[in-house]
């Protein structure tokens, strides 16, 4: 009887063992297809998280100097709101006189795409000179019909996406309020949902997950500003037209990972097609540009970010792909923040620290 029971509770245990690979695989998958599907809440819910823990010292500053957390978190979301709507301001009001300039860059912008498209043009009677019987057999090229306004349904597209992100960023700083003046409040909850013998565990990783987003925010926007400020100077002192602009929207693309360094030489080499009619100063900017993508990639992400980020480069470039697929544009900038999270969660986590190491090594 005793043997029997035994054998029946091993048999439990290798069914049990046996199913937890592909439980483990049903749960990612359901969990993946709820961001998919819930892609805008679970962004905005995000997006929330990264703010909040990017305003939450100030916010502790002002409780350390017996002000109370509701005021000071409101205190503190008024003071960002107003930063934000002060440099949306300055940038939007640059882009006004941008777009009242925009017909001398255009008609160069024209000359350019004309010419070159001249050259293709060329090229493929060069072509089709060499195969006669392909061209015969090439099938004739679709007539657009008149009745077909792509671009009034690409901008009434456009704006029904900019009306859902509006939408959506609305909620944005009600959810960062409440996370700030209610942070104490939800940690205490968060904790209560372990057992008390892993409260401690669990707190040590909340607070190693904070000090992973706060670092990865505060050296990215830190980042971002220098870049912005080098940016706006060597503009400024090349006399290139609208410099604050360019330098700001330059030090944002120069943040996109692998592209930016080239993406960050569009907006000075737009401006300078009215202004340069050589090469040489088109090369100068391309290299002043990429010896500061350099420095801020070798120098100033490592001592601001790196330290609490600890990721390796395929675990990077891993995470880019996948949420860049899911989520798109917002995906990039989420993908470095989820994976340093899941990796603090699976340092944390016995059964976990496989994969914790393999994505820091």
């Amino acid at each position: 009887m005793l043997c029997g029971r035994m054998l029946n509770t091993m048999d439990t245990l290798r069914v049990r063992s046996a199913s937890n690979p592909s439980q483990r695989i049903i749960a990612a998958g359901i969990v993946i297809a709820f961001c998919y599907w819930a892609a805008s809440v679970v962004m905005t819910l995000l997006l929330s998280v990264l703010l909040a823990y990017l305003l939450d010292p100030l916010v502790e500053w002002l409780e350390v100097v017996h002000v109370r957390r509701a005021i000071g978190a409101m205190a503190v979301l008024l003071i960002a709101l107003a930063f934000v709507a002060g440099l949306g301001y300055m940038v939007f009001d640059r882009l006004d006189h941008f777009a009242t300039d925009w017909p001398k860059y255009s008609a160069v912008l024209r000359q350019a795409s004309s010419a070159v498209e001249r050259r293709l043009e060329r090229l493929e009677s060069r072509v089709s000179e060499l195969s006669p019987e392909e061209q015969q057999r090439r099938p004739p090229q679709l007539v657009r019909l008149e009745g077909e306004r792509p671009v009034r349904s690409l901008v009434l597209r456009g704006l029904g996406s900019l009306y859902i992100v509006l939408l959506e960023a609305s909620f944005v700083p009600f959810l960062v309020f409440f996370m700030l003046a209610a942070k104490h409040d939800v940690w205490h909850a968060t904790l209560q949902l372990f057992p008390a013998s892993q409260r401690t565990q669990v707190k040590e990783t909340l607070d190693e997950v904070s000090v992973v987003l706060r670092g990865f925010v505060v050296g990215n926007v830190l980042v971002t500003a220098l870049l912005a400020l080098a940016s706006w100077v060597f503009f400024w002192m090349i006399g290139l037209d609208y410099p604050f602009l360019a330098g700001v929207v330059s030090a944002l693309l120069n943040l996109v990972p692998y592209l930016g360094a080239f993406m960050a030489w569009l907006p000075p080499f737009v401006l300078g097609l009215g202004k340069w009619k050589t090469a040489g100063p088109y090369l100068g900017v391309a290299v002043v540009l990429s010896l500061i993508h350099l420095i801020s990639i070798n120098v100033l992400m490592p001592a601001l970010v790196g330290r609490r980020v600890r990721l390796n480069a395929l675990a990077v470039t891993v995470a880019l792909l996948f949420w860049g697929w899911l989520w798109g544009a917002m995906g990039l900038i989420l993908a470095i923040p989820i994976t340093a999270t899941t990796k603090v969660i699976c340092d944390n986590v016995p059964s976990w620290r496989p994969v914790g190491r393999w994505l820091g090594a």
